[in-house]
């Protein structure tokens, strides 16, 4: 299992470094981002929010600095707890840089644990779909230095001090990841450890695109799947007709996601007719009205004419590529892949990931799987109501030990609840 560092002095961040780079204290108000050892061999992450300023444990808990029952308070460059001790801020080494992927600058930065050195693991992340850059923002970095990991992570196109426009192109940012690693490296100058790419939920697509790429030493997925965003679909609009008390209309529902696949490979053009017969034979059936999927939600609520004659903009500017087939691309991985999936994932239903996964395997592909009981997509344990809603409370204990110790190549042990399959 993963150790957890402790006893550190807040860091003392030079301004300015060679190459056109920049080393700056993270600050705004009275608090600084970054790792704060508790003394008890626990954690406090302190990361930017919406409004203010959120926290982190490496226990799992979450919330934001300000709320009362936050296990801390800011002041200034340390945190004090609610026994009124004091907790410096971990000393790390912060180097922030641009860099080009094409013809886009991306914005990222380098994070670097006490004492990193020649041994100490690289992990480069890849992150889900979310539109919002992650630097400085971002817990799961900070949970990877506080375990002794040096950390590179960047500004997805179009989101936070990155150029570009967001996209959902897998291949578009699998280069961008590439570029990543490539960045990472340079400023390191070989002076680290194993290299490797985490990608977290869609991430878990971009990281096997790249790793060969990247020369990667391992890459580890983190509640990602191996479907494709056409069986994603179908996936979770059965797993709702089966969680809403429908099983007896899941037969419709993969008929509706048969159609609404061929729709969006089509560009709106091939199944549209049969779409809007569909939707009108079973329009007011309460088993309808409900559903999501992936996209077959929002088809369901848009006129046939505008579909038609405008598709979906907010999904065509995604760039979606549509022929990528996540069987193929991991089957030409040759890096070693563990895949850390959530058990009870509604958005990501693991039961053809994990099939897949064990099919790879049989065929030679080095892939170890973990999976982590009543947990949802992000690794969220949750608290489920009689209606079937879900409040999240925590991040499962033992994920952030397992991703961490996988850098390391020393996954041993237990990882909370986790069973290996």
């Amino acid at each position: 299992m993963a150790s957890l560092l402790g006893g550190c002095q807040a860091d003392e961040i030079e301004p300015s470094l060679v190459d056109g780079t920049q080393r700056a204290p993270m600050t705004s108000g009275d608090c600084m981002v970054g790792v704060y050892p508790s003394g008890d061999g626990e954690l406090i992450i302190v990361t930017e929010g919406s409004e203010g300023f959120n926290y982190a444990t490496s226990a799992g808990e979450i919330g934001q600095i300000a709320d009362a029952t936050a296990p801390a308070r800011c002041a200034g460059p340390t945190l004090v707890n609610t026994d009124g001790i004091v907790l410096p801020r971990l000393q790390t080494t912060v180097t922030d840089t641009r860099f080009q992927s094409g013809d886009i600058e991306l914005a990222g930065r380098l994070i670097q644990p006490p004492g990193a050195g020649p041994d100490t693991p690289v992990i480069v992340f890849a992150h889900g779909s979310e539109e919002e850059g992650w630097i400085g923002r971002a817990r799961d970095p900070y949970q990877m230095v506080g375990r002794g990991i040096t950390v590179f992570v960047y500004d997805k196109r179009g989101t936070g001090a990155s150029g570009g426009t967001y996209s959902q192109n897998f291949p578009d940012l699998a280069d961008d990841l590439v570029a990543a690693s490539a960045e990472a490296r340079r400023l390191l100058v070989d002076r680290h450890g194993r290299f490797g790419l985490v990608g977290l939920s869609q991430g878990g697509w971009i990281a096997p695109l790249a790793s060969e790429r990247a020369d990667a030493d391992f890459i580890g997925i983190g509640y990602g799947l191996v479907v494709d965003i056409r069986e994603e679909d179908a996936s979770q609009v059965e797993l709702e007709l089966r969680e809403g008390g429908y099983s007896e209309e899941v037969p419709l529902g993969r008929e509706l996601t048969d159609i609404t696949a061929r729709m969006v490979v089509s560009n709106y053009q091939d199944g549209l007719e049969e779409f809007a017969a569909f939707r009108d034979r079973y329009a007011g059936e309460p088993w309808l009205a409900n559903l999501r999927g992936g996209y077959s939600g929002v088809l369901l609520n848009i006129p046939i004419a505008q579909l038609r004659d405008e598709g979906v903009p907010m999904f065509d500017r995604l760039n979606i590529d549509w022929s990528l087939d996540p069987v193929e691309v991991l089957r030409d991985v040759q890096t070693p892949q563990l895949w850390a999936l959530a058990g009870a994932d509604r958005e990501a239903p693991i039961d053809t990931t994990l099939e897949r996964l064990r099919g790879l395997r049989a065929e030679g592909s080095d892939i170890t799987i973990y999976v982590f009981p009543e947990t949802d997509h992000g690794m969220w344990e949750f608290a489920q109501a009689d209606d079937g809603s879900r409040e999240i409370t925590r991040v499962t204990d033992g994920f952030y030990d397992l991703m961490a110790d996988w850098a390391r190549g020393d996954v041993t042990g237990t990882y909370g609840r986790a069973t290996q399959r």
